[in-house]
């Protein structure tokens, strides 16, 4: 018979239908047996009244182990009685297409990392699996956007002859008889794309950060969401465009997803007001100091306790969960980040706090070469022809627009909207410094 998923079940009662999944739990009694088996959308009660000695059903399901992928055929029967949708199935034939061994090496109550090591059983589990639903929903939303608003997605290369960014957080592998390095950014082809004439372009692929971090936010491999953007006035339109992008997305979220978030997370999706608010670093800095944070005055960017608390005070005052932080110094940005012309200390660039977490960098880039080169030597980075920056610099020479754009961490966002306790739940297979495995 053609399989019929769990959650088209109530359209089934009173038929014959085969359900295929894995066994959810056994309560096997002597004169009445349980078992509930579970599909990607939903689970459903397996009830067999045991028919004496020569009961072959009954010692099949007597058999069975919790996990064991099975092929159930049945009647639907309405019964108001079962939790489990008001229904349940009467099996005229069980299948096992597949035993579990019995013992499973992990339940509910099993720490973070042995999850982790068994995460093809974690991911069974319905909380587990609505990550993956919602960040389809998430990319789709992305997509839809970008595609309206004009954009080009584009698939960069992950192999690179130089480090894009900083020498030391890159993995370097060997290439033939010359070494590379994974990409940590696609921020140089995004360029190189708004200097070949393409006005916007749209990625979302994998980054690679050699950086030694154990915090519950950081991994060595995420997927990036990256956009550039052409012809710009200034880095107000690079915002806009990604608080639209993040509105559509949480709309999305909510209305598909919102009430299993609630069942599985207790989390309640927002979807935010437009605009955002928006602080300047000094107002950001002003206000910190005013509650305590950096009480000293030494620090010239935020770091990990500030955003938290910039976080909550702005959700204090507006009721808003979203933040942009504009304004920073250049002495905290990179060369590339456009200098201010009302005042060259500070960049148009800006971070998007969500929830008190950093989920953004962007700016609008510097355009001119020879600005270009000037901010790179101040940085004391070698902006030689043939130096390391020499391909880079070379997109500027022949007509660069105005431009700029931003880099969002998919896993973030997941992590963030599900109210997740860790990176490590909001990705399929975790990368860090201590994990290469699964």
């Amino acid at each position: 018979m053609v399989r019929v998923l769990v959650g088209e079940l109530p359209s089934a009662i009173g038929r014959t239908v085969t359900v295929k999944g894995w066994v959810n739990t056994l309560r096997l009694q002597s004169k009445v047996q349980f078992v509930v088996v579970r599909d990607h959308t939903g689970a459903v009660q397996v009830t067999h009244r045991r028919g004496g000695e020569q009961d072959a059903l009954g010692e099949l399901l007597r058999g069975l182990t919790v996990e064991s992928a099975v092929v159930v055929t049945g009647r639907v029967v309405a019964n108001p009685v079962v939790k489990l949708g008001g229904l349940e199935i009467v099996p005229e034939r069980v299948e096992v297409v597949s035993a579990a061994e019995p013992g499973l090496p992990i339940g509910p109550e099993t720490g973070a990392e042995q999850r982790l090591n068994w995460r093809f059983l974690d991911v069974r589990r319905p909380e587990r699996r609505l990550v993956f639903e919602v960040q389809t929903t998430v990319e789709r939303a992305m997509r839809e956007v970008a595609a309206e608003q004009g954009c080009t997605e584009l698939h960069t290369p992950k192999l690179m002859g130089t480090a894009s960014e900083s020498g030391a957080e890159v993995f370097e592998v060997g290439y033939f008889d010359r070494k590379a390095y994974l990409a940590q950014s696609p921020q140089f082809y995004k360029q190189m794309a708004i200097a070949g004439g393409i006005d916007r372009v749209f990625e979302i692929g994998p980054v690679f950060r050699a950086e030694p971090s154990f915090t519950s936010r950081h991994s060595t491999e995420f997927t990036g969401m990256d956009v550039e953007l052409a012809w710009i006035d200034g880095v107000e339109d690079v915002m806009s465009f990604e608080e639209r992008m993040l509105r559509r997305v949480l709309e999305q979220v909510a209305e598909r997803h919102g009430e299993e978030i609630r069942q599985h997370w207790g989390v309640e999706v927002v979807v935010p007001e437009l605009p955002f608010p928006r602080l300047t670093m000094a107002e950001a800095v002003e206000k910190l100091r005013g509650a305590g944070w950096d009480a000293e005055g030494v620090r010239e960017d935020l770091d990990p306790e500030g955003e938290r608390l910039l976080g909550a005070l702005v959700a204090q005052e507006t009721g808003h969960e979203f933040v942009f932080v504009t304004g920073f110094p250049a002495s905290v940005r990179p060369f590339y980040h456009l200098r201010s012309a009302a005042d060259p200390t500070v960049t148009d660039s800006f971070d998007l706090l969500w929830k008190g977490v950093e989920i953004t960098t962007g700016a609008q880039r510097e355009h001119r070469h020879g600005q270009l080169v000037a901010q790179a030597r101040e940085k004391g980075m070698d902006a030689r022809p043939e130096g390391p920056l020499g391909r880079y610099l070379d997109c500027f020479r022949y007509g660069m627009p105005p431009h700029g754009g931003f880099g969002l961490g998919l896993a973030r966002v997941l992590m963030l909207a599900l109210g997740l306790p860790s990176i490590r739940d909001a990705v399929f297979l975790f990368r860090g410094p201590n994990r290469l495995e699964p």
